[in-house]
């Protein structure tokens, strides 16, 4: 996938995540400490890191705030 490509889903994928969290008036440290994550982590994750633990918080992520 084209690096632009690539930052296109990312920027997607967190503005996705930061409205549901709008939506459900939560923060970002509330939803790492629901799914035992480390805020750092897990922004990280957000933000589109490609590390398999991002991926995996990011699986979390959508389960959670059913995306």
């Amino acid at each position: 996938m084209p690096e632009q490509q690539f930052a296109k889903v990312a920027y997607d994928i967190e503005r996705s995540i930061k409205i549901a969290l709008l939506n459900r008036d939560m923060t970002q440290k509330e939803l790492a400490e629901l799914i035992h994550a480390n805020p750092q982590q897990l922004n990280r994750a957000i933000k589109g890191d490609m590390t398999p633990k991002s991926h995996k918080l990011r699986e979390q992520v959508a389960r959670v705030l059913n995306l």
